[in-house]
């Protein structure tokens, strides 16, 4: 009696990801993501200490940005295995785009919004007859906070788009369209 044996070979696809813009956008992501997560961090830490409520979007943003830290230590642990996929990427980004495109909205609600908005308090000035050590401190702490949501806001912006272009990039990797 002869015996078959029957071998199969897997072929494992390898990807080939533009490293310099992989490399961009990894950088600017991990700011994008540090920045928020340090000012809102901040912004918590003010309204905790002037025992206020917090808006939902501050512990939002915290999490959503760590998350975003999280998603590019796992990319990064995948690019030094040499197994980055582009379906992982496309579901992490896409799910991370939603987050943050719905802290934008809120960002920009609050930063903007009808009524008692941050950005309706940065425009005042100190009563300048009468310029003392507490008043300019005031106005210090105030321009401070309002230039914190003016660049939270900035950098959601940004990260919102990189995580649409990382969404487009993974699928073009994936066709092997990527030029």
């Amino acid at each position: 009696m002869a015996t078959t044996e029957i071998v199969t070979v897997q072929r494992r696809r390898k990807y080939q990801w533009p490293e310099a813009q992989l490399n961009f956008w990894l950088v600017i992501m991990i700011i994008s993501a540090s920045v928020i997560l340090g000012i809102f961090s901040f912004l918590t830490s003010v309204q905790n200490s002037l025992r206020l409520g917090s808006p939902w979007i501050l512990p939002y943003m915290i999490t959503t940005s760590a998350l975003m830290i999280i998603f590019i230590i796992i990319i990064l642990g995948l690019i030094a295995q040499q197994q980055l996929l582009p379906g992982v990427v496309v579901l992490g980004s896409f799910i991370l785009f939603v987050l943050w495109l719905a802290g934008l909205i809120e960002t920009s609600i609050q930063l903007y919004g009808p009524s008692g908005a941050v950005n309706s308090y940065c425009g005042s000035r100190p009563n300048t007859q009468v310029i003392d050590s507490q008043q300019t401190a005031v106005w210090l702490a105030n321009s401070s906070l309002c230039a914190d949501w003016r660049a939270a806001f900035a950098f959601e912006i940004v990260g919102t788009i990189f995580l649409l272009w990382m969404m487009v990039m993974a699928y073009q990797v994936n066709r092997d369209d990527y030029d």
